[in-house]
C-alpha cells in the first residue's frame, strides 16, 4: 500500500522545486530567452543607426522577420534602406518596411513618399506606419493624419498596414481608433503589452538593447504573437500585389 503521507511530502517538494526553478529562471535568464520560449517566432527592426549589417549572420541566428526603416516625413529616405531591403530578401528572411510619421506634414504626401520608395513583393509583410510623436499637434489632428496615411497606403498596396507605437502612446492617443489594423507595440518588459481598449498585439518589441551576431551595436528585438505558419499567411499574397 502506498504511504499517503510520504506521497504528499514528495508532492510538496516537487511543487517547491518548480517554484524555485521558475524564480531562478526569471532571476538569471536574459529577458530575450524567457520571451522567446513563449513566442518562438522572433525578429528585429533596423535602420541606418545599426550601420552596415551582416545579413547572412542574422539569418543564421534564426531570425524569422525583419522590419526596416524606409522613409520619414515627405522627403527623407533611410540611407541604408535599399541595401538592407535587397540583402534581407537574398537571405530568405521575411521583410517589412516602415515609415516614420511626422504629424505636421501632409499625410497624403508622406504616403506617396513611402509608396514611391518601397516596392513590396509577394511574401513581404504589410507596410508599417510608425506613430510615436505628436510634434505639437492635437490628438484630433494626429488621428486625422494617421487615418489618411493608412487609407491612402491600403489603396496603394491592397492590404491593411500595420501600426507601430509604444504602449503608453497607444493608450493615450490611439486607443479605440484602429481596431481593424494589426498592431506592433513596444513595451520593454517581461510583461506583454496591455492596451486599454483590449486590442490584441500582433508584434511585440520587447527590448531596444538586443545583441545579435551581424550587428555591431544594439538593436530592437521583437516577437510575433502566432506561429511561423501564421506569419507566412500575414505576408502579401499574389492578389494583394497591385503595384
Amino acid at each position: 500500500m502506498v504511504n499517503t503521507k510520504k506521497m504528499k511530502k514528495i508532492g510538496y517538494r516537487v511543487l517547491i522545486l518548480i517554484v524555485i526553478t521558475s524564480f531562478l529562471m526569471l532571476l538569471f535568464l536574459p529577458r530575450k530567452e524567457i520571451i522567446n520560449r513563449t513566442y518562438p517566432v522572433k525578429g528585429i527592426d533596423v535602420s541606418h543607426y545599426q550601420d552596415v549589417i551582416d545579413w547572412k549572420s542574422i539569418a543564421e541566428a534564426g531570425i524569422s522577420f525583419v522590419f526596416v526603416k524606409a522613409t520619414e516625413g515627405m522627403s527623407l529616405k533611410d540611407k541604408l534602406f535599399n541595401r538592407n531591403w535587397e540583402r534581407i530578401k537574398r537571405e530568405g528572411i521575411r521583410r517589412g518596411a516602415y515609415h516614420f510619421f511626422r504629424p505636421t506634414i501632409s499625410a497624403e504626401r508622406q504616403a506617396n513618399h513611402f509608396s514611391e520608395s518601397v516596392a513590396l513583393e509577394m511574401g513581404d509583410l504589410p507596410p508599417v506606419l510608425d506613430v510615436e510623436v505628436l510634434d505639437g499637434v492635437s490628438r484630433k489632428e494626429l488621428l486625422t493624419g494617421v487615418h489618411a496615411w493608412l487609407v491612402h497606403t491600403e489603396m496603394e498596396y491592397g492590404v491593411k498596414p500595420i501600426i507601430y507605437t509604444n504602449q503608453n502612446f497607444y493608450n493615450k492617443y490611439l486607443k479605440n481608433e484602429f481596431r481593424e489594423y494589426p498592431l506592433w507595440i513596444a513595451r520593454y518588459s517581461l510583461r506583454e503589452p496591455r492596451l486599454k481598449d483590449k486590442s490584441t498585439w500582433t508584434f511585440w518589441q520587447f527590448t531596444s538593447s538586443g545583441k545579435i551576431n551581424g550587428i555591431e551595436g544594439r538593436t530592437d528585438f521583437n516577437v510575433f504573437s502566432g506561429s511561423q505558419e501564421e506569419l507566412d499567411q500575414l505576408g502579401l499574397q499574389p492578389r494583394e500585389i497591385w503595384r
